[in-house]
């Protein structure tokens, strides 16, 4: 799961709770001493969903049905995916999204930590949680991830697959969408819940 994901199942949280979501992957090592404890229970939080995600079955069949060799990328291209589908879910990415909203404005008045630092004034200037909706934006982001590694851009290789792969990747997300909404969802009802 990716930005969009992350910040719907944290909704239930307060603001330093979903910055904490929001700003994970860009928080490396155990050592969280520096930050907050509701953002540290964030990143915890957004810790756990990767887990979650990453050994579900139906994410170790999309690995089994991928390309051989790019297998070690698809994770990454998949969180972005994932993120396509929940864009596309009621009441999440509208134009008048108060989650859309509140996320922009955490991400604006705050720093990121230097891994994501260039990226968050673009996210949120080009409306990226929104655009995801769009496959055709979610392939170019994978591909944008993809020039950042070194070597040869082994995501943009798998949008291909991706595109053709779509129908059944849509029906993946169906059967996962639940699974960790259910596991791991901080609602408005219940801001402790599993966090």
């Amino acid at each position: 799961m990716n930005f969009l994901a992350h910040a719907w199942l944290a909704r239930g949280g307060g603001d330093d709770f979903l910055y904490g979501n929001l700003i994970a992957d860009g928080v490396k090592g155990s050592d969280l001493d520096g930050w907050p404890d509701e953002v540290v229970r964030g990143i915890r939080h957004h810790r756990r969903v990767d887990a979650f995600v990453d050994s579900h079955g139906v994410t170790r069949e999309i690995l089994a049905r991928s390309p051989r060799s790019g297998r070690r990328f698809v994770g990454i291209a998949l969180d972005l995916v994932w993120d396509h589908f929940v864009a596309l879910e009621p009441g999440i990415a509208e134009r008048d999204s108060p989650l859309v909203t509140r996320s922009y404005r955490l991400l604006a008045a705050r720093s990121a930590p230097s891994r994501l630092a260039p990226m968050m004034p673009l996210l949120v200037e080009q409306d990226w949680l929104r655009r995801y909706a769009d496959f055709s934006f979610t392939c170019r982001a994978i591909g944008g991830i993809g020039q950042r590694l070194f070597g040869p851009n082994r995501l943009m290789e798998l949008v291909p697959w991706l595109e053709a792969e779509y129908p059944l990747l849509r029906d993946d997300f169906q059967r996962l969408w639940p699974a960790v909404r259910e596991a791991l969802e901080v609602t408005p009802e219940s801001p402790r819940r599993r966090s």
